[in-house]
């Protein structure tokens, strides 16, 4: 059997490799929007219905966008393994993630009932918001979560097709394919831990870290780098770098996204703040306030962080946020995220990469963890 016939590269991806990750970011929104509307196509061949109702609701949800800083982070790792010239391989991979992003957003606002994402009604709550009246008196909730599912199936299935495509095109497909499968299978257990430990109250640090290490720190920043080197042959070395660099940079991002989710201003985020904390969801910020209140013996901040703190009266997210800063917690998580965003600039210099190169993934780095990480040495 025949596999997917690989792409047809448009003019911005045969183009030499772009000079900056913003390059690579702005010339991964090309190929991205080819993308999508070639999709669009296809799910207009298949069905009116669900091109009008999912194909096109997914594509504007890709095209709002966010960070996409996974994109940059793929052109670090090819640049520091070496890569030059053609960069439609790059650019192809940033655009499957930028879909696998999307499957990954839908399912976890989902899974958390968040109202909001981007700044816009979740995909669940827009769905429910479009639900066609009838005389079944289905609940308007559900289809939108059913068809929220649908939605980040299809974005996961786009994701897949594309870095096939992209992979058979190449001759280092191989690998980068595994390193795609591990990424995938990697962000479902981390999920699930995510999701285990909230259903069991844990509170435990070792959780914590785990949950952070598979659900983010791999995922946004050391496959990321991975599946850029393998794409420009990298040797174990060089990869083993980027793999360390990538986990410390990452768990630097995702700290500091937890810091946003308890004390964040939504208008700038996009989101609520203070869903992670009604959630009571485990992340290293909590497994630090839990421990430091029992360490110092601050019996109010370790009641007002239990599991079933939510039974005691006067409970509020905002005796949370207190308690987080009260018990230095808040300080503590702020200073290791200077130290991870430091360790990452080091590891990355161990891959021998450009100055050039090197300034580019320390600007995403303060970019993903809002610090600017001290250099090893002067990048001249």
């Amino acid at each position: 059997m025949l596999g997917p016939r690989p792409m047809v590269a448009g003019p911005a991806e045969t183009n030499h490799a772009p000079l900056t990750a913003p390059g690579a970011t702005r010339a991964m929104e090309a190929v991205l929007e080819r993308v999508l509307e070639a999709r669009l196509r296809q799910a207009r061949d298949t069905d009116a219905v669900f091109a009008a109702d999912m194909a096109d609701r997914l594509a504007a949800y890709v095209r709002r966008g966010g960070k996409r800083l996974r994109t940059a982070f793929v052109w670090c790792g090819w640049r520091a393994a070496g890569g030059s010239g053609d960069a439609s391989a790059v650019l192809r991979t940033g655009a499957a993630l930028e879909l696998l992003q999307a499957c990954a957003l839908i399912h976890d606002d989902v899974m958390d009932g968040s109202p909001l994402r981007r700044g816009a009604p979740a995909m669940h709550v827009d769905f429910a918001h479009g639900h066609p009246a009838g005389r079944t008196g289905a609940a308007p909730e559900s289809f939108g979560t059913s068809a929220a599912v649908l939605a980040g199936d299809l974005a996961l299935a786009w994701a897949d097709d594309l870095l096939t495509e992209t992979a058979l095109a190449s001759p280092h497909g191989p690998r980068l394919f595994e390193e795609w499968r591990a990424m995938r299978t990697e962000m479902v257990a981390g999920q699930y831990r995510d999701l285990r430990a909230q259903a069991s109250g844990s509170s435990g640090a070792e959780e914590a870290l785990t949950i952070a290490v598979l659900k983010s720190a791999r995922y946004t920043v050391a496959r990321p780098l991975a599946l850029g080197a393998s794409l420009a042959g990298a040797d174990a070395r060089t990869l083993g770098a980027l793999r360390a660099a990538g986990r410390c940079a990452g768990l630097a991002f995702q700290l500091r996204d937890d810091l946003l989710g308890a004390f964040g201003d939504p208008a700038l985020t996009g989101k609520p703040a203070d869903e992670d904390l009604r959630a009571r969801k485990l992340t290293p910020l909590l497994a630090a306030a839990v421990r430091l209140a029992e360490t110092t013996g601050d019996r109010d901040a370790a009641a007002v962080l239990a599991p079933d703190a939510d039974a005691r009266p006067g409970h509020s997210v905002e005796r949370m946020r207190a308690a987080l800063e009260r018990t230095g917690a808040r300080a503590e998580v702020e200073a290791r995220i200077a130290d991870l965003a430091a360790s990452g600039l080091r590891h990355f210099e161990a891959t021998g990469a450009a100055p050039g190169v090197r300034r580019e993934f320390a600007a995403l780095v303060e970019r993903a963890s809002g610090v600017a990480p001290q250099q090893a040495e002067e990048l001249v």
